[in-house]
């Protein structure tokens, strides 16, 4: 088998656990209504992890350019698929028990989550120059602007726990992804 072939096998497994994990928590406010009160930026930050999931699995093919692999490369890529599957437990946990709704659970783990996802942007910068200079220099100026920036936001919505701000920033931040995507690959 082709190296890249298995490695994106490995990739497939956890970012497909990912969208399960999204998908599982979800369902779970449809199957218990009464159990689990959703709390609707909460259910955006769903929304945007699970494009920012289907955006990393398509643009991942570029990786079919690299012709010879080191371990450290596949460790990287398998560290960096991971931390979008602790995204997904940390908006979803198994139970929230112990909050009485999401949007309590959601502020209390803000932090968390929001440290993971900037850090997942920072390691994004990795796996782009994985990619090659070539693929880098298709993305142009904003690429760099796009990531510093959702860095900085992250680093943000650690600090404030504002809900207006956090309204603001998951309807911003979905609104650029949806177009962000959507002049990358529907061209």
């Amino acid at each position: 088998m082709e190296t890249f072939g298995h490695i994106k096998t490995v990739l497939s497994i956890i970012l497909g656990l990912s969208i399960t994990h999204i998908l599982k928590g979800n369902v779970k406010l449809i199957e218990h209504p009464g159990k689990y009160k959703p709390y609707w930026i909460h259910l955006l930050w769903g929304l945007y992890l699970f494009l920012l999931l289907i955006h990393f699995w398509w643009w991942e093919i570029y990786l079919n350019n690299i012709k010879t692999w080191v371990f450290s490369q596949y460790f990287f890529l398998i560290l960096y698929s991971t931390m979008y599957y602790v995204l997904c437990v940390l908006l979803f946990p198994d139970e929230i028990k112990d909050y009485p709704d999401y949007k309590t659970y959601f502020y209390s783990r803000r932090k968390w989550f929001f440290g993971m996802l900037a850090v997942t942007f920072a390691a994004d910068f990795v796996d782009t120059l994985l990619k090659g200079k070539d693929y880098l220099a298709h993305l142009h100026w904003e690429y760099p602007v796009r990531n510093i920036t959702h860095v900085l936001l992250c680093l943000l919505a650690i600090k404030i726990s504002n809900p207006k701000f956090h309204a603001a920033l998951i309807i911003i931040l979905l609104a650029y992804e949806l177009s962000w995507i959507l002049r990358l690959y529907n061209t």
